[in-house]
């Protein structure tokens, strides 16, 4: 559901690496691979991670697209060595062998597994777990922080923190234009579970260890929040240019996710009268009294900060696995043990920033458009409606627009 952006990731979990694609990021954009590094290491912590973060150094490398520590316009290429492959060369070898690795035939139940063995016609389900792995997400928050310096230069701000690890809820956040986003972000990651709430935090911290003592897995919310964009990102005139649609979709397509919601979690249980964000006139022009509606109405952004939360499913692959059935054999027996976490929500954020940032990045550029940075800001200055720029009986010409402001 991106137009002016495209991306494509290829690898498996334990090849030789990842590799990324992104093509459409105007030129002039500062990347410092240094602060790009620092990301995906973002994406290793958390209470309950397994021990494959503490194997993988992350050294991410900038093949293409990138010039003095600038984006040239041209398609950026990123190539990510997975360091635990000199562990791997017999099971993942690319070369045809006379004595390959004996098959994984027992699928988890909750992962791809099962369906992707009998969609692609295999009984060995390593074939299908390699890539349905989430390591290929790392490859993922890599070009999403390539997005995230271009929305950054344009005064647009992304982070995220979990909200609840099973039945362990964190007091809700209310988050406006004035907030300052980056301090957050770094109370936030300073969290062993980057849960925002010290409370919270440290029983969420106790809840995951005592399942991965157990042999068990954790699921829960996290949340992604972004500030200073522009109204009008989206469109309400087709379904697959509504921006909570797009978001949605880039969001569910994270592993382990099972629902978004876009702003107030409880819009169900309340009446119109009580949801909606009223519009009042304001000191310094028009502001809204709540943000229920997370920053988008009508598929658009509407300048109140994006509100996304993403309900995560414990992940699948468990010490203790669950029954199953051999896909040769058709006996009886438990599922096939991985490496695995006992607790992934802390990290998943830290990949829903990425996928958030990737679109909105691509609604942007759908907007406003330009081939350098420079002529997007500029492109921007002009028609960046951070001005509310209505008021009844006003010229609608650019001479004669109003400079009412949206607070």
């Amino acid at each position: 559901m991106l137009t002016r952006l495209k991306f494509l990731t290829a690898g498996e979990s334990h090849g030789p690496g990842l590799t990324g694609i992104l093509e459409g990021l105007p030129a002039g954009i500062s990347i410092d691979i240094a602060d790009l590094r620092n990301e995906l290491k973002r994406r290793q912590k958390g209470v309950g991670r397994g021990k494959r973060m503490a194997i993988e150094d992350e050294q991410v490398e900038i093949r293409g697209g990138v010039r003095y520590g600038k984006t040239l316009g041209s398609p950026i290429a990123l190539w990510l060595p997975n360091r635990d492959w000199d562990n791997w060369h017999f099971q993942m070898c690319v070369e045809t062998i006379s004595n390959p690795a004996k098959p994984v035939t027992l699928p988890r139940p909750g992962h791809a597994d099962f369906a992707g063995a009998l969609k692609y016609g295999t009984s060995d389900i390593r074939n299908i777990l390699e890539r349905a792995s989430a390591r290929e997400t790392a490859m993922r928050v890599a070009l999403g922080f390539l997005a995230k310096q271009f929305l950054a230069a344009c005064g647009i701000k992304i982070t995220s923190f979990v909200s609840q690890i099973g039945g362990i809820i964190a007091p809700e956040i209310q988050f406006t234009n004035t907030m300052d986003l980056q301090h957050f972000g770094e109370m936030v990651d300073a969290s062993p579970v980057r849960c925002p709430d010290p409370e919270a935090s440290g029983k969420m911290s106790s809840s995951i260890e005592r399942a991965q003592n157990d042999g068990d897995s954790m699921g829960g919310r996290f949340g992604v929040v972004a500030t200073g964009l522009p109204v009008g990102l989206g469109s309400h005139v087709h379904w697959d240019r509504k921006l909570d649609a797009r978001l949605a979709a880039a969001l569910m397509s994270i592993n382990a996710a099972k629902s978004v919601t876009v702003g107030t979690a409880a819009a169900s249980e309340q009446v119109g009268t009580t949801y909606h964000d009223e519009i009042i006139p304001a000191e310094s022009g028009i502001t809204r009294t709540t943000n229920h509606a997370g920053g988008i109405e009508g598929g658009m952004s509407n300048g109140m900060p994006i509100v996304l939360e993403v309900a995560m499913k414990p992940i699948p692959t468990l010490i203790k696995p669950l029954r199953s059935v051999d896909l040769i054999s058709g006996e009886a027996g438990l599922a096939h043990k991985e490496r695995t976490d006992s607790c992934v929500v802390p990290a998943a954020g830290v990949i829903g920033e990425a996928m958030v940032a990737l679109v909105l990045a691509d609604a942007l550029l759908e907007k406003f458009g330009g081939d350098s940075l420079e002529q997007t800001l500029g492109h921007l200055a002009v028609s960046g409606q951070y001005l509310y720029n209505f008021k009844p009986g006003t010229d609608r010409s650019p001479e004669g627009q109003s400079d009412l402001k949206l607070s």
